[in-house]
């Protein structure tokens, strides 16, 4: 009888990405919590800290969900008091949203533990390696995008 070797391919980048991410987001949920939100709700309020005053729509699509969804989103973080909605000044109809100083404190709170986070992901590589793979995924990003 032959015995016959069965390579088994390796998953594909979009599992392995997937991976990443489930297990992020899972880590990020247990270190937000603590303070009453999601890792959803927490990376809304970082993508505000970088651009402060952005409309719903810019809002959803830095955070990464639906326009139905961050209504609700938003909602909630502005009923807690980590952000407020105020009209645009260029444009009446529009109403942006601002992290409030309640919000601000709420990240500072959790910059330390996220940072280890992230540096727990990347400890087996070097900061080149790191480097490189941030780059790698803001290329794929860009190229689906």
């Amino acid at each position: 009888m032959l015995e016959t070797q069965v390579t088994k391919a390796p998953p594909s980048l979009l599992y392995m990405v997937k991976q990443v991410e489930l297990v992020v987001r899972s880590h990020l949920d247990d270190l937000v919590r603590p303070s009453g939100i999601t890792a959803l709700q927490y990376t809304a309020l970082t993508v505000l800290q970088r651009h402060d005053g952005l409309s719903a729509a810019q809002l959803a699509r830095d955070s990464f969900v639906t326009a139905q969804s961050i209504a609700d989103l938003v909602r909630s973080l502005e009923t807690r008091g980590l952000v407020r909605r105020e009209r645009n000044p260029n444009n009446r109809r529009e109403l942006l949203i601002l992290l409030t100083e309640e919000g601000r404190a709420l990240l500072a709170r959790h910059e330390a533990p996220v940072r280890e986070l992230e540096e727990r992901m990347v400890r087996d590589l070097t900061a080149h390696q790191t480097e490189q793979f941030r780059q790698a995924l803001t290329t794929a990003w860009h190229a689906l995008s």
